[in-house]
């Protein structure tokens, strides 16, 4: 009986470990005899002898014909990229930029809960006339800071104004609740000032931006600023300024004001992809704004001071000054 041998030596493995193709050696055909036959063959048969097997080699490397085709590599990243997962430096402006980012969220939350809603009760328990007349009242109060502020700018015309208007709405004006001294014959608009003005007037910068509780988007210069307006007529006038059945009710109406007057504003702020940026680019850019007309002279240009009689720049996310 003939059995056919296939010999093969080893082939070359991919990464699968499985061979990537097969090595024939030569078919060596063999004449086994039979069980019950005799050792000699019979006669007129010839044996073939067996081939001695090849010596086995080291097999050639696997080279690539126009019949086949090699797996295709592995996509990989390119060993130059790092991908980095770590929060973007905070602008230059923003140095306090995850603290403030904290006290912005904690702000947010009260605001929600108790700012908003007693504001909306506020505007609807008493009639815009009413708050008006109240933000008038409080506006006038604040005339000789105003003043006070542009002698130390040098802008004496615009200082007399603000005399003028205190003089006008204290007595015409029934204690500043009408703002008489803006209509005619008068017209002398409402212009806002502050020491940090008159302290970026002169140069001084910002300094780093501030979000804080109670005061709200700021700058350690407007805070500087608004510490000194805040004290000038408690320390110079006295009564009723430095009590507090005057400074409570005030920072609460003055809260409350604020809030329903710049509702629209602080909403744009929450629906933009991020609030906090946009209320920081905000502030940042009217403040600006502000301390750039003061070296505005004549009157072929806009003074954004003058415009209206809220200010420019929204209030703190929670309403306080």
């Amino acid at each position: 009986m003939a059995a056919m041998l296939l010999m093969s030596g080893p082939a070359p493995c991919d990464a699968a470990g499985t061979p990537d193709e097969l090595i024939a050696l030569p078919i060596v055909s063999v004449v086994l005899p039979d069980g019950d036959a005799q050792s000699t063959p019979p006669p007129g048969q010839d044996t073939v002898a067996p081939t001695p097997p090849a010596p086995q080699t080291a097999p050639p490397a696997p080279q690539a014909t126009s019949g086949a085709t090699e797996p295709a590599p592995q996509e990989s990243a390119p060993e130059d990229e790092i991908v980095v997962s770590a929060r973007p430096r905070p602008p230059r402006e923003d140095p306090l930029q995850e603290v403030n980012l904290k006290t912005y969220a904690v702000v947010q939350t009260a605001d929600k809960l108790v700012v908003a809603p007693a504001a909306k009760a506020y505007s609807k328990i008493l009639p815009s006339f009413l708050r008006a007349g109240l933000r008038h009242f409080f506006n006038n109060l604040n005339e000789p800071v105003v003043f006070l502020n542009f002698l130390l700018q040098h802008k004496i015309g615009k200082a007399f104004e603000t005399v003028g208007r205190f003089g006008i709405n204290s007595t015409l004006g029934v204690a500043g609740v009408v703002d008489v001294a803006k209509k005619k014959p008068f017209k002398l608009p409402k212009r806002r000032n502050s020491f940090a003005n008159t302290l970026g007037f002169y140069g001084v910068k910002p300094g780093p931006f501030l979000f804080l509780p109670l005061v709200g988007p700021t700058t350690v210069r407007d805070l500087v600023g608004l510490s000194v307006d805040k004290l000038l007529l408690p320390s110079t006038v006295g009564k009723p300024f430095n009590r507090v059945w005057y400074t409570l009710p005030a920072t609460i109406i003055g809260t409350l004001d604020d809030r329903v007057q710049f509702a629209d504003k602080l909403q744009s702020f929450r629906d933009s992809p991020d609030p906090y940026a946009a209320s920081r680019a905000s502030y940042l850019q009217s403040r600006q704004a502000e301390i750039d007309a003061l070296h505005v002279h004549g009157h072929h240009k806009r003074k954004p001071e003058a415009e209206s009689d809220t200010p420019a720049t929204p209030p703190p996310s929670d309403g306080a000054k």
